[in-house]
C-alpha cells in the first residue's frame, strides 16, 4: 500500500515538473489577489492589519481550488486512470498519492508564500508562526476534501463549477478555525484550541476522504 502511494506520488510529481505552469499559476493567483487588497481597501495600516489573516486564508483557499479539477481529470481524459484502476494498485493508494502530489505542488508553495504576503498586509509578528502552523494543518485538509469533490464530478459537464459548489461549504470550518487561530495569536490569546481542532479535522479527513474519493473513482471509471 505504502509503496503504491509513493509510486503514484513520484509519477504525479514528475508530471507536475513537466507542466510547471500549473503550480506557478496557483502561486501567482495567490500573490496577485492578496496584493490587490491594499489597493481596494486603502493603505490604512490598522485596516490591513485587522483583515490580514482573513485575506491570506480566503485567497489561499481559492488558489488551492484552481487546480482541483485537474486532480483526476487529465488522467481520466487520456485513459491513464483506467489503466491505474486495472492494475493491482489499490484505488485508495491512487487517491492518497495524487492528494499528496497536489499538496506538495499547491499547498506547500502557498504556505511558503503566506508569511511574505502577511507582511505585505502588516500582520503583527505574533501571528506569523501560528499562520504557518494553521496552514500546514489546514491545506492538506483542503486537498483531501477537494479530492472527494474532484472524484464526484469526474466526467461531468462544467465540472469546475459543480466542484466549487460541492467543496466550498466543506471548506468553511477550515477557514473559520484557521483565521481564528491567527487572530487569537495576534491579540495575545491562546490559539492552541483552534490548532487542535484543525489537527482533528486533518485526521478525520485523512481517514474518511480517501475512502470516499476512491469509491467515487471506481464509480466514474466503470
Amino acid at each position: 500500500m505504502i509503496g503504491a502511494v509513493f509510486a503514484v506520488l513520484r509519477r504525479d510529481l514528475r508530471l507536475a515538473l513537466r507542466q510547471g505552469a500549473d503550480s506557478l499559476m496557483v502561486v501567482a493567483f495567490f500573490v496577485i489577489t492578496v496584493a490587490l487588497f491594499p489597493f481596494g481597501v486603502g493603505p490604512e495600516i490598522t485596516v490591513l492589519e485587522r483583515i490580514s489573516a482573513g485575506v491570506v486564508w480566503v485567497t489561499a483557499l481559492l488558489a488551492a481550488m484552481l487546480s482541483l479539477d485537474r486532480l483526476f481529470q487529465t488522467d481520466y481524459e487520456d485513459g491513464s486512470l483506467d489503466l491505474l484502476t486495472l492494475t493491482p494498485t489499490p484505488t485508495m493508494a491512487i487517491v492518497l498519492g495524487k492528494v499528496a502530489a497536489h499538496w506538495l505542488t499547491t499547498g506547500l508553495p502557498l504556505i511558503v508564500a503566506s508569511p511574505v504576503l502577511a507582511l505585505l498586509l502588516h500582520m503583527r509578528p505574533e501571528g506569523y508562526g501560528v499562520l504557518l502552523t494553521a496552514m500546514a494543518l489546514g491545506t492538506p485538509t483542503l486537498s483531501l476534501i477537494g479530492a472527494v469533490g474532484a472524484a464526484l464530478v469526474l466526467g461531468a459537464r462544467r465540472g469546475g463549477v459543480l466542484l466549487s459548489l460541492l467543496v466550498l461549504p466543506l471548506y468553511i470550518p477550515v477557514l473559520v478555525f484557521g483565521v481564528s487561530a491567527v487572530d487569537a495569536a495576534v491579540m495575545g490569546l491562546e490559539s492552541q484550541a483552534q490548532l487542535m481542532i484543525l489537527g482533528a479535522m486533518l485526521l478525520a479527513a485523512l481517514v474518511l476522504c480517501p475512502w470516499a474519493a476512491s469509491a467515487a473513482l471506481r464509480q466514474a471509471v466503470e
